[in-house]
């Protein structure tokens, strides 16, 4: 990892830029820590004295990815995860922006919270740190949080992460206290009554597994009710994370009746199934559920069609106290920040997503939706920018990861798809050295 705040000009690169709707040859000026520039396709390309320069040999230039489902383990669980770990693992996987979880211990339910997380981030953290705040007081889900005071210290949006709000009442308020402030609320919405103890996806697999299943209903009949507390409450709503069609169909549904309302899924649940879990590995048990190859495929299809909005990591950095269980009592969560690109790119190289539309989920669409200056390479902007190859192969090795935890679901695995270059605010963060 190199340090410089001298130009940087990055040469004869594929330039994509959604944001802007760019895809093409081409070089990028990155002076005084902002993009100063972009010549397309033979045009010439000046640069300052002392500039350093950059063959990306026909590589990608992108923004740098906006990951708005990243867990740390600051405050409380500094042995699984810390900011400074996590970023290294970030622009490892060419992150440059990180939307932290509240599910923190303790919580993310206080302005001070908020503040040494903020103080914290600046202290250790190499890349753009944001913190959700939570729904309500302790996650759980009845009493509301301070939603003006939490936003005034800081906080970017507002989250129970995956502890769901059953009480319609409570959430109905909570969109509605929100809408004042212009606060986006995000919510990963399930029927905890059909869910029961379910640690899969239900189905044959389950009953094969003997495992008790997750039915979709719990997920989907979640979503419908509240699509139906949006409308209501006229707030601004983000399906924290999805994964079965109807689901789709719900939100979608919602967005043609005018209602602010996105959608987002991971990218395990993009790239995996329920067939993954294999011999009972607990590194794939995830909330929710891996669905079934069909209900993949489908989600693929949502991306493509532009129904699903932001593909985040989910990283939930898990130890082997938490993980190495029976699968049935361990925790769910896998790492997710250095292969959310690598495992992206699989929808690529299989022709079912467009390289700018998996780069749109990954940089503007997050950035947009939580009013970030982020995930461009308009000029001006902060030079937050990743140069990647997308032919390079490269294995996951557990020993290589950065994370102070193991528990990818990609151990072993070939990716296609490999961050060159990390850059954050001008500085070269991260040089690939193979």
């Amino acid at each position: 990892m190199t340090s410089t705040n001298q130009p940087i000009l990055l040469k004869n690169a594929r330039i994509i830029d959604p944001a802007n709707n760019i895809d093409a040859r081409g070089s990028l000026l990155v002076e005084a820590g902002r993009v100063a520039g972009i010549a397309l396709a033979d045009s010439a390309t000046g640069s300052p004295d002392g500039t350093i320069v950059q063959d990306c040999e026909g590589a990608v230039v992108a923004p740098g990815l906006v990951d708005i489902g990243v867990k740390v383990g600051e405050p409380g669980a500094e042995h699984r995860e810390t900011l400074q770990s996590a970023s290294r693992a970030a622009v490892a996987g060419g992150i440059t922006t990180i939307v932290t979880s509240p599910d923190t211990d303790p919580v993310i339910d206080d302005p001070a919270l908020v503040d040494f997380l903020l103080r914290r981030a600046r202290d250790t953290a190499s890349v753009n740190v944001f913190p959700l705040a939570a729904l309500t007081k302790g996650l759980g889900g009845s009493e509301m949080s301070e939603i003006g005071l939490l936003q005034e210290a800081g906080a970017i949006a507002f989250s129970n992460d995956t502890h769901a709000i059953s009480n319609s009442q409570v959430l109905v308020r909570l969109m509605t206290y929100a809408r004042d402030f212009d606060a986006l609320v995000i919510h990963q919405a399930q029927d905890k009554d059909l869910a029961g103890s379910g640690v899969m996806n239900g189905g044959l697999r389950a009953s094969w597994l003997g495992l008790g299943g997750v039915p979709r209903e719990a997920e989907f009949i979640g979503i419908e009710r509240d699509m139906r507390l949006v409308a209501m409450a006229k707030g601004k709503y983000h399906a924290r994370l999805i994964s079965c069609p109807q689901s789709v169909r719900a939100i979608a549904a919602a967005k043609a009746d005018g209602q602010d309302v996105t959608a987002g899924i991971s990218i395990n649940h993009l790239t995996l199934n329920e067939n993954d879990i294999g011999p009972y590995r607990t590194f794939h048990k995830m909330t929710p559920p891996l669905r079934t190859e069909e209900d993949r495929l489908q989600m693929v299809e949502a991306i493509a069609r532009g129904d699903i909005d932001i593909i985040m990591s989910d990283h939930n950095p898990q130890d082997v106290e938490t993980k190495r269980h029976p699968f049935a009592e361990a925790e769910a969560g896998a790492l997710g920040l250095e292969t959310l690109l690598g495992a992206g790119l699989r929808l690529v190289h299989s022709g079912e997503v467009p390289l700018s539309r998996l780069l749109a989920c990954l940089t503007c669409n997050p950035a947009r939706r939580l009013g970030l200056n982020k995930g461009t390479l308009t000029k001006g902007a902060e030079a937050d920018i990743i140069v990647f190859d997308p032919e390079r192969p490269w294995v996951v090795e557990k020993s290589k990861i950065r994370s102070l935890s193991k528990n990818t679901p990609f151990e072993d695995e070939l990716l296609t798809g490999k961050v060159l270059t990390t850059i954050v605010s001008g500085q070269v963060l991260y040089s690939s050295d193979a």
